[in-house]
């Protein structure tokens, strides 16, 4: 170290630059981020996390020539975003569903914390997911009205009185109908 007054004034000079650009730098990556989408926090702490090191990076790229910038990016630990645990998700789920509920009149309220219980999620979803298909619901009420109205115009004509089982069975032969070719459409096609 030598106290050249030469070399101090460089030094010093350098140093207001270095914090020039630093302060650049962080100004225009706010203002990519002002103009962007909405972020999360964990995505705008990432954010401010990058401009630091790009800000510290230019840094001593200036300082010392660019030498030092190759050792910094071979040492410097990478911030890697990794799955979402379930926990995570489970509370990031509950707060926006009451957030949600907050706004919503009591009385849907009320039907809303009845609706998204665990429990009848579940029930919902695997229901929704097997015997309550959408083809299989449509194919049901069509075959439903359709048999229906065949079977009552014959019976009108021929004079035999219903029994009312007609349109159930109709509807479990439309539904039924209705899984074969979901299954079939599912087979071929490998899409749901």
């Amino acid at each position: 170290m030598s106290n050249n007054p030469e070399q101090s004034n460089h030094n010093q000079e350098n140093n207001i630059e270095v914090q020039k650009s630093a302060a650049n730098q962080l100004e225009k990556i706010q203002n990519k981020s002002e103009t962007s989408i909405e972020l999360s926090p964990r995505d705008k702490e990432t954010q401010s996390e990058r401009a630091r090191k790009e800000a510290l990076e230019s840094a001593v790229s200036v300082e010392a020539g660019g030498s030092e910038i190759k050792k910094a990016k071979k040492h410097s630990i990478s911030i890697k975003r990794g799955q979402i645990s379930k926990k995570a998700r489970e509370e990031s789920y509950s707060r926006t569903m009451k957030q949600v509920q907050s706004e919503l009149p009591p009385i849907n309220r009320a039907f809303s914390k009845f609706i998204h219980n665990k429990v009848i999620e579940k029930t919902t979803d695997v229901i929704g997911g097997t015997i309550a298909r959408p083809n299989a619901m449509f194919c049901g009420a069509f075959f439903a009205f359709l048999l229906t109205l065949m079977v009552y115009v014959i019976a009108k004509k021929i004079g035999y009185l219903l029994s009312g089982f007609e349109t159930i069975l109709a509807f479990i032969v439309g539904w039924a109908l209705g899984i074969i070719y979901d299954y079939f459409h599912i087979l071929f096609t490998g899409k749901k």
